[in-house]
């Protein structure tokens, strides 16, 4: 019977695992990349078909991180086969990196990834948090990277890093926050009027795709204002559906991908555009701006005018290091490949690049 990932990978933990770690200070925890669905709370029968089980992090100390060897092999000689009906062996599937569950009758793959939090801040994320992080060192992170790094589970925390480090990536803080916010504001204040633009001229079909373009800022930008890390794709609908103002918004949105017209396109959207607004207004980051729809200059079609909202918010930041960036934004906000947005490494070089180029 399924159980979601994090309740089977905390009995593992306790039952299996724990009892074979001796006297070592450690943490554990079911953090980080590589585990997205069960991490976010978002797993599901379906997916147990791969990367998903008993499996965990178990982290530590710098003085202890020459017996990670000595442990790993120990694990898989004395872990348990199976766990609760679940094999704890994992094998690769057609020679992919990815690892799907196994029965075996030798030592166990297992996946109890054994490292210290130093490590661990290099390879998930790029960067050590702890010690504080720069504006850019922020926007360097994928959202993603973000949202799995803050969910999940801590089962034990001995050494006692885990917590402080969960803790410092919990939030942007508030000026960051509000260089993202405005950011993302930009993002639809370049396309608003595209909707009728387009549709103006009979292409209906790229109207669509700027409105559904549209409705995937909207619904990351719900997420930023309810300080909540916007997954990539695969989860952004399953992490805006947990939002309070979801209950409301839902059919909107809906109605704006359903529409055949791009005025009842427009109409959707201009009632999203007032509710986010107004959830900004509510946020007091910045200075209230009128949150209703209005003409575009001379032209027949209805926008917010986004823009109003980014220069309030950017003429709220007090630190003039993140006032002197482009707005571009974090590197979700100007990148959508999948393989870089769950690869922190690769994300930061490219974030970096793009802030430097553009200054």
């Amino acid at each position: 019977m399924f159980v979601p990932g994090l309740q089977l990978s905390r009995a593992f933990y306790i039952e299996a695992v724990r009892p074979l770690l001796g006297d070592v200070r450690h943490s554990a925890a079911r953090i980080g990349s590589g585990s997205g669905s069960e991490v976010l709370g978002f797993d599901t029968p379906r997916s147990a078909d791969h990367e998903w089980g008993p499996s965990l992090e178990v982290f530590l100390s710098p003085a202890d991180a020459g017996r990670i060897p000595e442990f790993d092999r120990h694990l898989a000689e004395h872990l348990p086969r199976t766990f609760h009906g679940w094999p704890t062996h994992f094998e690769s599937v057609e020679g992919d990196h990815v690892g799907r569950m196994a029965p075996t009758n030798g030592p166990v793959r297992h996946r109890v990834g054994i490292t210290t939090v130093g490590t661990w801040c290099a390879d998930r994320l790029g960067v050590d948090p702890r010690p504080g992080l720069r504006p850019v060192d922020w926007l360097a992170l994928p959202a993603q990277a973000l949202a799995e790094a803050t969910g999940g589970a801590v089962f034990h925390d001995g050494l006692g890093e885990l917590g402080p480090l969960r803790a410092a990536l919990a939030w942007y803080p508030a000026d960051v926050w509000r260089y993202v916010l405005a950011c993302q504001w930009r993002r639809i204040a370049q396309e608003e009027a595209f909707v009728g633009r387009a549709g103006e001229v009979g292409d209906e079909l790229g109207s669509a795709v700027v409105a559904a373009r549209l409705v995937r800022d909207l619904m990351r930008l719900a997420l930023l204002l309810h300080r909540r890390y916007p997954p990539y794709s695969k989860w952004l609908g399953s992490a805006f559906a947990a939002l309070p103002l979801a209950a409301d918004l839902d059919p909107v949105l809906r109605g704006t991908l359903a529409a055949t017209v791009w005025k009842e396109r427009e109409r959707h959207l201009c009632t999203a555009y007032e509710v986010l607004a107004t959830a900004q207004n509510e946020t007091r980051l910045a200075a209230a701006v009128d949150p209703t729809t209005r003409p575009y200059f001379d032209r027949p079609f209805q926008v917010l005018k986004a823009d109003r909202l980014a220069d309030a918010l950017l003429a709220a930041v007090t630190d003039p290091a993140i006032a002197a960036l482009p707005r571009t934004g974090a590197v979700d906000q100007h990148a959508d490949n999948t393989d870089l947005l769950t690869d922190p490494r690769r994300s930061r070089a490219v974030a970096h690049a793009a802030l430097a180029r553009e200054r």
